[in-house]
């Protein structure tokens, strides 16, 4: 493969993010702004768009989201399941969930699917969920939020069901260079270092980290 110029990369990703934020439905874009006014930080539009397209993608009827103030994953979601099944959000801040609960009435018609928002950590919720009951799960956040969801997945996961990490990258609050910084041992840097370890050495995932937003690590159950 010949060399591209790092200027190259960054041209593809803000041409791909903004063709992505062309696509946006009106509730997505109303529930960004929304997010971005209340100052809680959210993923790209293409990440959030090739969310969906998983969801459909593997036919999923029940889903996880995991993270402070994931208002358009939560609203990407419910558009993906359509006519059937539930999301539920895991959310530790009160903030985040009111104003995922507030947002719900922009999401597009002809969503029936059910959302279940619960505010409370992941690690503390997550155990009390029934096994084996979950095609996908989705992961972003405070770094705490990765290993619980890591611990938990095999168990709440269905065969072939499949678990999202995202900003895998550690980019996402921009405050320095993430993992991409060898030097940067902030905690969410090292926890994503180590979880990317792990779960490429666990035998009961199929996994590839990919760039799309800030890094997302798709593994699948076997």
């Amino acid at each position: 493969m010949e060399y591209t110029s790092p200027s190259s990369f960054t041209a593809a990703w803000s041409y791909i993010e903004n063709h992505a934020l062309e696509r946006q439905s009106p509730a997505l874009q109303e529930a960004r702004l929304r997010a971005a006014e209340a100052g809680l930080p959210q993923s790209s539009a293409a990440q959030t768009a090739l969310l969906g397209a998983l969801a459909r993608w593997i036919d999923a009827t029940s889903v996880i989201v995991i993270g402070t103030g994931t208002i358009v994953e939560t609203i990407q979601l419910l558009d993906a399941l359509g006519e059937r099944g539930q999301v539920t959000t895991v959310d530790s801040s009160v903030q985040g969930i009111a104003l995922i609960r507030t947002l719900l009435r922009g999401v597009p018609d002809g969503t029936q699917a059910t959302l279940r928002a619960v505010n409370a950590p992941a690690h503390v919720f997550l155990p009390r969920l029934n096994a084996e009951d979950y095609d996908l799960i989705v992961v972003s956040g405070d770094a705490d939020n990765y290993p619980a969801a890591y611990l938990q997945a095999p168990r709440l996961l269905k065969h072939s069901g499949m678990v999202v990490f995202t900003d895998m990258l550690a980019l996402a609050r921009q405050e320095d260079d993430g993992v991409l910084d060898p030097d940067n041992h902030s905690k969410k840097a090292d926890i994503v270092r180590q979880l990317l370890d792990d779960v490429e050495a666990d035998d009961r995932f199929d996994s590839t980290l990919t760039f799309s937003g800030t890094g997302l690590l798709l593994a699948r159950k076997r």
